[in-house]
C-alpha cells in the first residue's frame, strides 16, 4: 500500500517542491479550515512512544545556527535546516509562507534522514500560544479530528495540537502535529507534516525531540 501511495503522489510532490523555490527553498501545506471540533488530547506524544527516541545530533535556534529563532531545540541526525524569508511582495511566497497569524522562518528537511516531510518553524506576533496555534490550524483547509492539549516542555508551557488534513491529490487524510510556545519575541509554532500518515509517524521522534528540548532564548 505504501509503495502505491508514493508512486501516485510523486509527480504532485515534485511539482510542489519546484513551486516553493520562491520561499528560498521551502514550502507549506497551507490552507484554511472549517469549524474545529476539539476532542480530548491524544496523538503525537502517545504515538511517538512506540518509536525509538531520536537523539539530538545538533541544536537549532541559537546565533550561528542555520535558523536563528526565539527558541532553541534539539535537531535529529541528518535533518537539514534552512532559514526562510518570505518576500512580502511575492504573492506566491506569501501564500506558501504565511498561515493564519504565522509566518514561516525555518524549514528542516527530513529527506537526508530517509523520510519525505519537514519540520517547519513559524512565528506569530505576541499573544497566547493557544490563540496563535488555533489561528494557524483554522487557516488550513479540510481539517478534522482536531485535538488540543496544554502541557510542558521542560520549564516551558506548551500548547500542542494533532489533526488530520484531507489531501485531494492523494484522496486520503493524513496526520499533522504542531506545538506552540510563547516567548518575549512572540509565539513560535513548530509543525510536522509529511507525505502521508505513515511518513508522519516515522518522523514523530524528531518532532518529539524538538518539543521536549525546546528552550526560550
Amino acid at each position: 500500500m505504501r509503495h502505491h501511495i508514493r508512486v501516485r503522489a510523486l509527480a504532485p510532490v515534485l511539482a510542489a517542491v519546484t513551486a516553493v523555490g520562491v520561499l528560498a527553498g521551502c514550502g507549506t501545506e497551507k490552507a484554511s479550515t472549517p469549524e474545529v471540533k476539539e476532542a480530548p488530547a491524544a496523538g503525537a506524544t502517545t504515538a511517538a512512544k512506540d518509536k525509538t527516541a531520536a537523539k539530538a545530533a545538533a541544536s537549532l535556534g541559537e546565533p550561528g545556527t542555520a535558523c536563528v529563532l526565539p527558541v532553541s531545540f534539539g535537531l535529529a541526525a541528518d535533518w537539514k535546516p534552512k532559514a526562510v524569508k518570505v518576500d512580502e511582495g511575492d504573492e506566491l511566497a506569501v501564500a506558501l509562507g504565511k498561515q493564519g497569524p504565522a509566518t514561516m522562518v525555518c524549514e528542516i528537511d527530513a529527506k537526508p534522514a530517509g523520510n519525505i516531510g519537514y519540520l517547519r518553524v513559524w512565528t506569530a506576533p505576541g499573544g497566547s500560544a493557544r490563540t496563535a496555534l488555533e489561528g494557524f490550524v483554522k487557516a488550513e483547509e479540510n481539517t478534522s479530528k482536531v485535538s488540543y492539549k496544554e502541557t510542558k516542555a521542560g520549564a516551558l508551557p506548551v500548547v500542542e495540537v494533532t489533526y488530520t488534513v484531507y489531501n485531494k491529490i492523494m484522496e486520503e487524510s493524513k496526520e499533522e502535529s504542531a506545538f506552540a510556545v510563547s516567548t518575549p519575541k512572540g509565539t513560535v509554532i513548530v509543525h510536522l507534516g509529511g507525505l502521508d500518515s505513515e511518513e508522519h509517524r516515522e518522523m514523530l521522534p524528531a518532532y518529539e525531540l524538538a518539543r521536549s528540548s525546546v528552550k526560550a532564548l
